[in-house]
């Protein structure tokens, strides 16, 4: 099916988001819809969902008119859209979720739950997971509730699918089973719009891009015309620099683990970091690397081993003692774990410092705590409308930003960031990379937790590669690329270092 969209215009009020924007996608191909947030990626693909109405333009599915006035209406002309934001239920089943809206029933009328659960097999098949359809979706990890999305989708006959970010939270062998899934869908003729911030997906899947900014179209053609570089800087209108890895000058050990082990995550563990220097800890799914820094940041329970900071042997039972201790933790999944939607940006923002912002030991200091978070605000350039707004007004990357101003507001001598920059646009990710830059150079202590090696490679100065919990390696300076990290990552290679 071939699609086209013609000089498309929408406003919310007297903000002008799209500008008689062009879009086209031929059948059988797959095109990057690229931009900033904020710059009008998805209302246009609402639009063509069935979610918006355009104010002016029009929409051409194999030369004709096609009006939406609905979702239901864009998916019974063959347009599936897989969304950013999670639709799953988490009380239902993993095959109930699948066909919510679309239930098989017996002639009965009773629903057919072994017809549902042998479709969701054969979808499975597929896909190549090894998952059971009656799993509850609540059990199942942020990767795997996008999968679960991504084989909704799968379940439809489509002729075009748009798919917004959905590989923000896989790992790097899920990412290539989607992928494996995209182009087999393009053989069948099937046409892919495929969102993403991550370039180098953009240059290893897709065949052409169009680039928005500020809801106008102001780049499209063949992905051979181009490279990362020049996409981003499409994106934000200058250019970006890319692949800059930081040489880092270090102090006085902070942070050091002997022999730290949690049964059945990691062990055997041995790492010490340094004051100033940015560390980075890479992998693939089930390499432990999260539980072993929430053990560090006593979130996970016992654990065997020591743990010294500042030359002192600890044991951290809780993370309070943790915070007390200088450790500071962004984790990842910042929607499910790093904000409270129903606060606001403040709220958000003073979270992990409340109890050392009273006056008379009993209320809150206000004041203090707004002055240090506009202070916050202008050092990592938030930007914002009023600081009383509810978080979720910000986009991904400027929640991100609160959540590091949350944590950065206590000053800690060792900041640990899981997937800092997960989906936020190429802009903040350079914003959020500066940052881990200028605290390094304040002296603090900085571990970067990551599946992307070019993350791993551009923010590091050496890096630690983990395989079925265990460290595999350490890499330093030009030791660092995609080969060496992924052999170690895979189990193929052991350094012997540990």
């Amino acid at each position: 099916m071939n699609l086209r969209m013609c000089g498309i215009s929408k406003s919310f009020g007297s903000n002008l988001v799209l500008d008689k924007v062009d879009f086209s996608l031929e059948a059988g191909s797959i095109k990057a819809l690229l931009g900033e947030n904020g710059a009008g990626k998805s209302t246009l693909m609402n639009i063509l969902g069935g979610v918006l109405e355009a104010d002016e333009g029009k929409i051409l599915l194999d030369g004709q008119d096609a009006v939406f006035s609905s979702p239901r209406d864009s998916l019974n002309k063959g347009i599936a859209f897989i969304h950013q934001e999670l639709n799953l239920v988490n009380d239902l089943a993993v095959y109930e979720n699948l066909f919510i809206g679309r239930e098989l029933k017996k002639k009965n009328g009773f629903l057919d739950h072994g017809e549902m659960i042998r479709r969701t097999e054969e979808v499975f098949a597929r896909m190549g997971l090894d998952l059971d359809p009656k799993v509850m979706v609540r059990n199942l990890d942020a990767s795997y509730k996008q999968i679960v999305e991504i084989s909704r989708a799968m379940l439809m006959d489509a002729k075009l699918v748009i798919m917004d970010e959905p590989t923000t939270s896989l790992t790097e062998p899920e990412i290539e089973r989607v992928f494996a899934l995209m182009r087999r869908l393009k053989e069948q003729g099937v046409g892919i719009i495929f969102i993403s911030h991550k370039l180098n997906e953009v240059m290893e899947i897709c065949d052409s891009f169009t680039v928005l900014r500020d809801g106008n179209m102001v780049a499209s053609g063949k992905k051979e015309e181009v490279d990362t570089s020049r996409l981003a800087s499409y994106m934000v209108g200058h250019d970006v620099t890319i692949g800059s890895r930081r040489e880092g000058k270090t102090g006085k050990t902070v942070l050091q683990v002997e022999h730290l082990s949690c049964s059945p995550y990691f062990q055997d563990i041995s790492f010490s970091i340094h004051e100033g220097e940015v560390v980075g800890f890479t992998g693939l799914l089930g390499d432990g690397r999260s539980e072993l820094f929430q053990t560090v940041f006593g979130a996970l329970g016992s654990y065997e081993g020591k743990i010294i900071i500042d030359g002192h042997e600890v044991k951290i039972k809780s993370t309070t003692q943790a915070v007390s201790l200088g450790i500071g933790y962004v984790p990842r999944n910042r929607k499910e774990n790093g904000i409270v939607k129903d606060l606001s940006i403040l709220e958000n923002a003073s979270l992990a410092g409340l109890s050392s912002r009273k006056k008379y030991r009993v209320f809150l200091d206000e004041e203090r705590i707004e002055k240090e978070f506009l202070s916050q605000k202008e050092s990592l350039h938030i930007k914002l409308a009023d600081i009383n707004d509810l978080i979720t007004s910000l986009s991904g990357g400027n929640q991100q930003k609160v959540v590091l101003a949350k944590w950065l507001s206590l000053n800690p001598k060792v900041l640990i960031l899981d997937n800092p920059t997960q989906g936020v646009d190429v802009g903040a990710k350079e914003d959020i990379y500066d940052i881990i830059t200028r605290l390094a150079e304040s002296g603090v202590a900085v571990v970067v937790l990551s599946s992307e090696a070019q993350e791993i490679i551009r923010v590091s100065s050496r890096t630690m590669v983990m395989y079925h919990g265990r460290i595999m390696g350490e890499l330093v300076g030009d030791a660092m690329d995609e080969h060496s990290i992924m052999r170690l990552a895979t189990g193929v290679e052991d350094s012997g270092q540990n």
